[in-house]
């Protein structure tokens, strides 16, 4: 069986086309380690990617575009210290991005292969990816929607955290909850 059969039986209601992410019923956020013992949550507010489909699912790309200003922890000091040169460096590195570059099947699990570009630094990343539904949105347009997982090293992107680097993870876990409209 190719990868793109696989990828059609993962895929019910498979519908190819061009889709733009909903940032209101979509979430991007992250999970860190703070003095190894407590997770602490954030997110980011303001994002825009698309999605395209396409009739062989293993040519399907993804492109998205977060604000890193848009940071949010629930704590406005830390948030403003997530900000600063310690960490995301947002007057110099305004936005993180990520590019697809390969859709794929292994043991029956769904992944897309990427670059995240963050703090200028582009590296490699794998999503693992699952597909929750195709379906049509409010508008009577089809809708799609995935949720996704990767994990990063924040000193692979030169995230060194500063002084606080030192009680925070270097692991960061990512989480995306994404719903798309077909534009």
């Amino acid at each position: 069986m190719t990868a793109s059969a696989d990828l059609s039986a993962l895929l019910p209601g498979y519908t190819t086309g061009t889709w733009a992410i909903d940032p209101v019923h979509s979430e991007v956020s992250f999970v860190v380690r703070h003095l190894g013992i407590a997770k602490v949550r954030g997110r980011f507010d303001t994002f825009e990617g698309s999605i395209t489909t396409a009739e062989d699912p293993g040519a399907s790309a993804v492109t998205a575009t977060i604000d890193t200003s848009s940071v949010s922890t629930g704590n406005a000091q830390r948030d403003e210290h997530v900000r600063g040169e310690d960490f995301l460096h947002v007057a110099e590195h305004p936005a993180l991005t990520f590019r697809s570059t390969g859709v794929r099947v292994e043991d029956g699990e769904g992944f897309i292969d990427g670059e995240l570009t963050l703090r200028g630094v582009t590296k490699p990343v794998t999503l693992a990816v699952e597909l929750n539904g195709f379906g049509t949105g409010p508008t009577g347009k089809p809708a799609v929607g995935f949720s996704a997982t990767t994990e990063i090293k924040r000193s692979e992107f030169g995230v060194t955290g500063g002084a606080a680097g030192a009680v925070v993870s270097d692991a960061i876990k990512i989480t995306l909850e994404v719903e798309a409209h077909q534009e």
